[in-house]
């Protein structure tokens, strides 16, 4: 027995996500608390409402400099502060995860928040949850590749029956509480070559691509080849995602001059490697994936970025590298006052005037 589909993207939506980054300022040094910093993840989701965004998203990650471990009770509070933003993971690691308790959690966090949660699973970026959560990293792909499958069943079917390699299989199984609105959206999280992307694709599973550096024409496969795939399998109209790190400044020098030390001290407190001066200096070209530059120049970029992907939902990160949350108020509004509405306009324009053929 099937439920009924969930609902994506209507318009073109544009939102915030957050990794839970926790380290020091790369600026000043100072560290705020784990409570704070928490407490300021969901203050920046009121702001993103309060501003007119769409959507605000919380990842996790279970090793050192991220706080958001549990990004579904931090999605819940959020759920009890806000009324419109669409709640979503980003990511849920999946792959460390039993798929009945992470669809459990956002059934729950659905009726908390009216029907406004949604899952995008992912097989982590960041591999130190594998052992701390009793998983061999060796299994990797195996792992997420059949939760996912188990995760797409629980939301479509009202009485599940499956087994597996990687958990006990459910005969007959009526999972609690059910979502607001039978089924709730479920993304797949892609980054790096298109084999994720047409994984998504076969599925018929909405995908979030994750950019960070580098021309916009490298992401372009991959988003060509999940529409492909998606329409050979019977799959229409399945919305993409795109993802970006995001900064804005009075001129495109101050902006590369700002947001450069808190991008090397995120990548330097992952690998020990810093974030190459010169790849940051290309950011500022619109051909590029990084949002960094003037009001005037990123809606620019993002309009190119649309022209070429055709896609529904663009998600922004600001808060990394320690960066003080009197900056990320700054940059929310911002983007809410001056970046959105402009984008929304000239996207919703080029939308009406394919439909009448212009």
């Amino acid at each position: 027995m099937t439920k009924k589909k969930p609902e994506y993207v209507k318009d073109f939506e544009i939102g915030i996500y957050t990794l839970g980054d926790y380290t020091s300022n790369a600026i000043t040094n100072e560290i705020v608390s784990e409570q704070q910093r928490i407490e300021e993840i969901i203050q920046a989701a009121v702001l993103t409402e309060e501003y007119g965004l769409d959507v605000f998203g919380v990842g996790e990650s279970h090793q050192e400099h991220f706080v958001s471990q549990a990004h579904a009770l931090i999605l819940s509070a959020i759920a009890r502060e806000t009324s419109r933003i669409k709640l979503i993971s980003s990511a849920t690691v999946l792959s460390t995860s039993d798929p009945v308790r992470v669809y459990e959690d956002f059934t729950t966090l659905d009726l908390l928040s009216n029907g406004r949660a949604e899952i995008v699973a992912g097989r982590a970026s960041r591999i130190g949850g594998f052992e701390l959560l009793g998983y061999n990293l060796n299994d990797y792909e195996a792992l997420f590749e059949e939760k996912m499958d188990l995760l797409k069943k629980l939301n479509e079917e009202k009485t599940i029956t499956w087994s597996g390699k990687y958990r006990e299989p459910l005969n007959g199984a009526v999972l609690y509480p059910k979502p607001l609105n039978e089924s709730i959206p479920i993304w797949r999280a892609v980054g790096g070559p298109a084999e994720s992307a047409i994984k998504a694709g076969i599925a018929g599973v909405p995908m979030i691509l994750a950019t960070l550096g580098g021309p916009a024409s490298h992401f372009k496969e991959s988003v060509d080849a999940f529409r492909a795939y998606a329409e050979h399998y019977g799959h229409d109209d399945l919305p993409v995602g795109i993802t970006a790190l995001f900064h804005v400044a009075d001129t495109p020098n101050e902006a590369l001059r700002e947001f450069y030390p808190y991008v090397d001290h995120v990548f330097r407190s992952a690998n020990g490697n810093g974030f190459s001066k010169q790849l940051m200096a290309q950011q500022v070209d619109k051909r590029s994936v990084m949002m960094v530059g003037t009001v005037e120049s990123l809606i620019e970029k993002i309009l190119y970025h649309y022209d070429m992907f055709k896609h529904q939902r663009l998600l922004l990160q600001l808060d990394v590298g320690g960066m003080s949350f009197e900056e990320v108020e700054n940059q929310i509004k911002i983007i809410g006052t001056q970046i959105a509405p402009a984008v929304k306009k000239a996207i919703k324009e080029r939308q009406d005037n394919e439909n009448t053929g212009n």
